[in-house]
């Protein structure tokens, strides 16, 4: 697992053997079968998650059992609820793999301790939070302002990997309609294209 991970962060950052060993060091390596749950909802997220294999999602689940996909991390992507691992506090999110999937764990303190003692990491990180915080903005953007028709576009665009690996309903949910009116308009995209 760590070899993959070594691979990516080398072409992230600008970092020494020894940077990477003290990595490694700190580094749990964790894999889930499909459908294994990492954090359940109501649980604090205790940590920062790189997936090296497979794919992982968080959601929420009401009280009528309907669950809603927040987030989507496959291979050579970072995952964690952020204001659960800050700040230690429950988590309004469960976390499972979608797939068989390998992952290399760091709790907050070790990764406080690798940022504070590998300056390349820390610009790592600043890089990968402006990108999430663009996402974030882009997708609350679509979701207040585009169409059905349009979300699912942009989601085929910026998630193509993930439409071929996830079933409708999910894609459903993460776009926040119904699965009838993603089948509808799926079918209509198909045969428009």
């Amino acid at each position: 697992m760590f070899p993959e991970f070594e691979t990516y962060i080398k072409e992230q950052a600008s970092l020494s053997d020894d940077d990477i060993g003290l990595m490694r060091a700190k580094a749990i390596e964790k894999t889930l079968r499909r459908k294994e749950v990492l954090v359940h909802q109501g649980d604090v997220c205790r940590y920062k998650i790189f997936v090296t294999k497979g794919l992982l999602r968080a959601y929420t689940t009401r009280e009528d059992g309907s669950e809603h996909i927040m987030h989507f991390s496959p291979e050579n992507s970072w995952f964690t609820d952020p204001e659960s691992f800050a700040n230690a506090t429950p988590s309004d999110y469960t976390i499972d793999a979608l797939e068989h999937s390998e992952l290399i764990l760091w709790t907050k303190n070790d990764l406080r301790y690798l940022v504070a003692n590998i300056p390349g990491l820390k610009a790592c990180f600043d890089t990968l939070i402006y990108k999430a915080g663009t996402v974030l903005r882009r997708r609350i953007h679509t979701a207040i302002s585009s169409t059905t028709e349009e979300k699912y576009e942009e989601f085929i665009k910026n998630h193509a990997d993930i439409h071929a690996r996830v079933p409708l309903h999910m894609v459903a949910s993460y776009l926040g309609v119904t699965r009838e009116t993603l089948s509808r308009i799926r079918r209509s995209y198909v045969i428009g294209k």
